[in-house]
C-alpha cells in the first residue's frame, strides 16, 4: 500500500497579511452587532437604564455640542463671505452655509463630539467591568450583559445625536446674528426639509455606529487598565473612521437621486 503524503497548506499572498487582523474585527464587530440590536427586542426593557443614558449623552452633552455649532457656525460665515466675496457671489453665502450646516457639519462635529465623550467613557466602563470581571459576575447571575450594558447606550445614542445636531444646527445659524424670524424664514426659503431630515438621519446612524464601536471595544478589553486604556484608543480613533466613513456613503446615496436645478439658492 502506497504512502500518502500530507499536502502543505498553500501559503497566503504576502498583500493579504495586513488585512487580516482589520478583517477578523469586522467580522467580531458584525457579530457583535447583529447579537446587540436582537438583545434590543428581547426582555426586560430597561427603560431606567435608557433614561439614564438619554441624560449622560443628551443633556451632559448640550453645553459641548453648543461651543462646537457657534464656533463652526461663526467660522464658516466668515471663510464663506471671503471666499464668496472672491467671486462678488456674497448673495450665495445665507444658502451656502445653511446647507452646509444641515447636512454635514452639524451632524458630523455633533457625533465627533460624542465619539469624544460618550464613546471614550462607555469603553473605558464597559472595559473596567470586563477585566475585574464584573461582566461574568452578570452572567452568573443569569444577566444578559448585552441587554444590561449595550442596548441601553446604542439606543440612548441613536435618539441623542439627532436631538444635539439639531441643537447645534440652530446655534451655529444664530451664530451669524440672524433674528429668530429671520433664522425661521430662511429655514422655510432655503432649506428644504429634505436637508434637515438627512441631517439627522445621519447623526442618528452614525451615533449608533460609533457607541457600538466603543461598547464592543470595552466589551473585549483584555489585559488590565493598559488593556482598558488600548480599548479606550481604539474605540475614538475606530469611531472617527467610521463617522467619516458613513458620511461619505450617506451622502453618495442622498445624493444619488434626480436634483432640482436652481433649488434654495438665494441671499
Amino acid at each position: 500500500m502506497a504512502e500518502q503524503t500530507a499536502v502543505a497548506p498553500k501559503p497566503r499572498p504576502s498583500w493579504l497579511k495586513p488585512l487580516e487582523r482589520p478583517l477578523v474585527v469586522l467580522g467580531e464587530l458584525s457579530l457583535f452587532t447583529g447579537q446587540s440590536v436582537m438583545a434590543i427586542a428581547r426582555r426586560p426593557y430597561r427603560v431606567g437604564l435608557l433614561m439614564v443614558q438619554l441624560e449622560f449623552m443628551a443633556y451632559g452633552s448640550m453645553f459641548v455640542v453648543g461651543l462646537t455649532g457657534l464656533f463652526t457656525g461663526m467660522v464658516l460665515a466668515l471663510q464663506t463671505v471671503y471666499a464668496f466675496g472672491l467671486f462678488n457671489a456674497q448673495s450665495l453665502v445665507g444658502a451656502t452655509v445653511e446647507i452646509s450646516l444641515a447636512r454635514e457639519l452639524a451632524p458630523i462635529f455633533t457625533c465627533i463630539v460624542l465619539v469624544a465623550r460618550v464613546g471614550s467613557a462607555a469603553a473605558t466602563e464597559l472595559g473596567t467591568m470586563r477585566v475585574t470581571e464584573q461582566i461574568d459576575a452578570l452572567e452568573t447571575m443569569a444577566v444578559d450583559p448585552l441587554n444590561y450594558l449595550v442596548v441601553p447606550r446604542i439606543v440612548a445614542a441613536a435618539i441623542a445625536a439627532p436631538l444635539l445636531t439639531f441643537g447645534a444646527y440652530g446655534i451655529a445659524v444664530w451664530a451669524k446674528d440672524l433674528s429668530p424670524g429671520t433664522f425661521l424664514n430662511r429655514i422655510q426659503t432655503l432649506v428644504e426639509v429634505k436637508d434637515i431630515t438627512n441631517g439627522l438621519g445621519k447623526a442618528s446612524v452614525i451615533g449608533f455606529v460609533v457607541t457600538m464601536i466603543a461598547c464592543y471595544r470595552g466589551y473585549r478589553a483584555e489585559g488590565g487598565a493598559r488593556g482598558v486604556g488600548i480599548a479606550t484608543t481604539q474605540a475614538v480613533v475606530g469611531g472617527l473612521v467610521a463617522i467619516f466613513a458613513i458620511d461619505y456613503v450617506y451622502t453618495a446615496i442622498s445624493l444619488s437621486g434626480p436634483q432640482q436645478p436652481g433649488g434654495g439658492l438665494g441671499g
